[in-house]
């Protein structure tokens, strides 16, 4: 798989990062949110230094990523437990119709 070389920017300092061309879209992108998000903190005064600001990003992306994880993780077993639900409907109802059966 071909990589190329994109050009992005966060608090205004340039990185040279390598990834797929069908992926350059999703990580320019990616990088607008990150920038956004380290704005966001530096300029709300309460986290100093580049390092911590990069920090506290990082483990914001993590939380939110969890979250969405056990969202996903709870919405897995709810469509289990729907499915185990209507495979004792189904043999519920299946046997049913044999016991009225003739």
């Amino acid at each position: 798989m071909s990589q190329e070389m994109v050009s992005i920017r966060i608090l205004d300092k340039e990185y040279q990062v390598s990834c797929p061309p069908e992926e350059r879209s999703a990580l320019l992108q990616a990088a607008r949110s990150l920038d956004d998000r380290v704005r966001t903190i530096r300029n709300s005064g309460g986290v100093i230094g580049l390092e911590r600001i990069a920090i506290m990003a990082a483990l914001n992306l993590t939380y939110e990523l969890s979250k969405i994880e056990g969202q996903t993780e709870s919405q897995d077993l709810s469509q289990d437990a729907i499915q185990k639900l209507d495979n004792k409907v189904s043999a519920a109802l299946q046997s049913f119709e044999q016991s009225t059966a003739f």
